[in-house]
């Protein structure tokens, strides 16, 4: 097998080996022969909204497990011609054999993709949140570039995108805001944005022109199933009323509807501002507590498996993930997985998925990347 072909294999088995690391192969066969038995059951749709949860577990270990399988017999295939036409002296053969190894390849490392998305929850839409950093006006302008570049992603890929809960800065861009969006495997591909997000810049808003830095932080948890019982005692929770604010018209009220509650013994705050009743302010904010809580859960046990839960930290504002350099050179670089761009005009109108695909090869792989950071 020539250098390029054998090059070409060992990047589809890395990327069906991360793939069946992420699956726990044997279970997730076993749990899917499991699966197809309890479909063939009758009784299986006397609890509709259970047989759904079957059906839709189903649908993403089949998905995962043939997408493996699938590349696997193929890449089997293109060897053998290859190896045919090798024994052959057939040139032409070898190298078609080498372009089919090739384009397996990029198909690989898309599809491992799309089965790392068959966590609990990846499937779910999802509650996004930005928060300025400490820097007034400037960090409150990154965050709405933040809210704009995460707006835009959605949209490209075919998610619906609401405001929940939004507040203006003083001069210029938000203080906060979140925003649910809303379509398949939104949760699963947002999760890798948590985190830090660093920009350095020339101040608009600064009159000697010099260059400043600005931090926002992204919290992602997904938007969970009425069925997925949280349990919240109400003593634990501190509740507000407050008028909404917004950038004027329909997004100002008169009354004090916007609700934000407070979970006192986790120090985790929601709020939605976004429905004119109170009532459904405050059943909106209540789920997205729920929501909350449970992806602390689910962060807690992704780290339990990877034995990592000891020494992981909260993330906060010590967590930095990436950096938008716009000046004086211009480049994006993921800190965490040492992904660069040199073009963050793209990278802030919505091209993320470079970013969110090797973050969530990494989740899997656990391979830690020493990068440096850029000033």
């Amino acid at each position: 097998m020539r250098a390029e072909g054998q090059a070409h294999i060992d990047r589809i088995e890395a990327a069906l080996a991360l793939v069946r690391k992420f699956l726990d192969w044997d279970r997730a066969v076993r749990r899917l022969d499991e699966l197809n038995a309890r479909v063939e059951d009758p009784k299986l749709w006397d609890d509709p909204k259970g047989a759904e949860a079957v059906m839709r577990e189903r649908r993403r270990l089949e998905a995962a497990i043939g997408t493996v399988n699938r590349i696997g017999q193929d890449m089997a295939d293109a060897i053998e011609f290859v190896e045919l036409g090798e024994m052959e002296g057939d040139e032409a053969t070898a190298d078609e054999g080498i372009a089919a190894l090739a384009a397996l390849a990029e198909r690989a490392d898309a599809d491992k993709v799309q089965a790392l998305l068959a966590g609990e929850a990846d499937a779910n839409d999802a509650y996004l949140e930005v928060h300025a950093g400490a820097g007034g006006t400037e960090s409150q302008d990154w965050a709405e570039m933040l809210q704009r570049m995460y707006t835009r992603w959605a949209e490209r890929h075919g998610y619906k995108v609401e405001m929940v809960d939004y507040h203006v800065g003083e001069q210029a861009g938000i203080k906060s805001c979140t925003l649910h969006i809303k379509g398949e495997n939104a949760y699963g591909y947002a999760k890798t944005e948590s985190g830090v997000h660093r920009l350095v810049r020339i101040s608009p808003y600064d009159s000697s022109a010099r260059r400043h830095t600005s931090f926002s932080s992204v919290w992602v948890y997904p938007v969970i199933d009425d069925d997925i019982d949280i349990e919240i005692n109400p003593s634990d929770l501190k509740i507000d009323t407050y008028r909404a604010s917004g950038a004027g018209g329909q997004h100002v009220n008169t009354t004090d509807s916007a609700v934000r509650i407070t979970h006192i013994p986790s120090g985790i705050v929601v709020a939605s501002q976004n429905d004119r009743s109170q009532h459904k302010n405050r059943a909106t904010a209540m789920g997205m507590l729920k929501a909350r809580m449970y992806e602390a859960e689910l962060a807690k046990r992704e780290a339990e498996a990877s034995g990592e839960y000891q020494s992981k930290t909260e993330i906060g504002w010590g967590h930095q993930i990436r950096s938008y350099v716009l000046q004086p050179y211009q480049l994006v670089k993921d800190l965490r997985t040492g992904v660069t761009s040199t073009a963050p005009a793209d990278v802030l109108d919505g091209a993320l998925d470079p970013f969110m695909a090797a973050a969530l090869s990494q989740r899997v792989s656990g391979e830690q990347v020493t990068v440096e950071d850029v000033d």
